[in-house]
């Protein structure tokens, strides 16, 4: 977004949290001005890395996001704000249905009011559910099997319409398992209680936790364990920039797209990944599988790929630990806020 040249302030919801943090270090990185906008819920206002604006609000609050969109020249937004804890979403389903579904509305409202013309979304892999096939394309049918998924696809529905109907395009990117930290230690996985895979094992790597619990040995996988296709959060934030730059381009053109390298490692692979890279073996405990895992997800990335000039730079399972590892450790460093 430029005008003579020069690039327009981007809003970012939850850019206080694990994914937002490091997209909005990935635009200041590459010249944009950020504002960020994140109600602190789950984000940490030590994560808004200096150089962006900060507010502290909720994006359903249309009288601030109305007054932030004026008061910078808000032409796109990247929306991350949302929950995320999937088994949380089936033990509280009308949580995630606000949180990520009507607020979602309320803020493509403001956008549309406010004249923003592009809009990436932060969406997900569970909108596929059980997947009919591996790997993954967009195309694929989407039958969610948690109200985390489904709550996200409704929102992919409205800004679908909402493009349809007003000047407006959009992006949604469907992540697939996000894991590792920048590699320059500014930001990481910062939540506590995180159910992730690669920071359970961590932490229990540097004594935060006595074990790591491997769910389930049955799955039709080569091993037996759930095979996942593990994304580098900063490969992921440089497609948000890429996915902006391409918007602004083409701006008749919408985009659904997979975010993922096309390859998975097994629970068993990525747990051997983290004896690797600290030299010792974590205490592995097997569990009864959970309800509603796939044996196997992972993406086919052909279409971003052949959409954008995103090429992943850290897709190596030993790299995404060693910065899952570092940030680990600096964390447990911090003094207690």
């Amino acid at each position: 977004m430029s005008q003579g040249g020069e690039k327009l302030p981007v809003l970012v919801t939850g850019g206080a949290g694990y994914i937002g943090s490091h997209a909005v270090l990935a635009l200041l990185d590459a010249g944009w001005p950020v504002i960020v906008i994140d109600n602190l819920t789950t984000g940490f206002r030590w994560a808004v890395p200096e150089g962006a604006v900060f507010a502290e609000g909720d994006i359903a609050d249309q009288s601030l996001v109305a007054r932030l969109i004026e008061e910078h020249g808000i032409k796109a937004i990247i929306h991350f704000a949302g929950s995320v804890v999937v088994p949380e979403s089936v033990e509280n389903p009308l949580k995630y249905y606000e949180n990520n579904t009507v607020k979602s509305r309320s803020l493509i409202e403001s956008a549309v009011r406010g004249g923003v013309r592009h809009f990436i979304f932060s969406s997900t892999a569970a909108t596929y559910g059980i997947p009919e096939r591996v790997p993954v394309g967009e195309d694929s049918r989407t039958q969610p099997i948690n109200p985390y998924g489904w709550s996200k696809l409704m929102t992919e529905r409205m800004l679908a319409d909402t493009a349809h109907a007003h000047p407006m395009n959009f992006c949604a990117l469907r992540y697939f398992n996000v894991a590792g930290a920048d590699p320059r230690g500014r930001s990481g996985q910062s939540t506590a209680g995180a159910t992730h895979l690669i920071k359970v094992a961590v932490e229990a790597a540097i004594g935060k936790r006595s074990h790591v619990a491997v769910y389930g040995t049955d799955y039709e996988t080569p091993d037996g364990t759930g095979v996942r296709d593990y994304i580098h959060v900063s490969d992921l934030a440089a497609a948000h920039v890429d996915a902006l730059e391409k918007l602004i381009a083409e701006p008749e053109a919408s985009h659904i797209m997979n975010c993922g390298y096309g390859r998975g490692f097994s629970v068993l692979q990525v747990l051997d990944a983290v004896d690797r890279v600290t030299n010792r073996k974590l205490d592995r405990r097997v569990e009864a599988r959970r309800a509603g895992d796939p044996d196997a997800l992972v993406a086919d990335n052909a279409r971003i790929l052949a959409t954008l000039p995103w090429r992943p730079k850290r897709d190596d399972l030993d790299t995404i630990v060693a910065n899952a590892l570092a940030w680990e450790r600096k964390l447990a460093e911090r003094p207690r806020s």
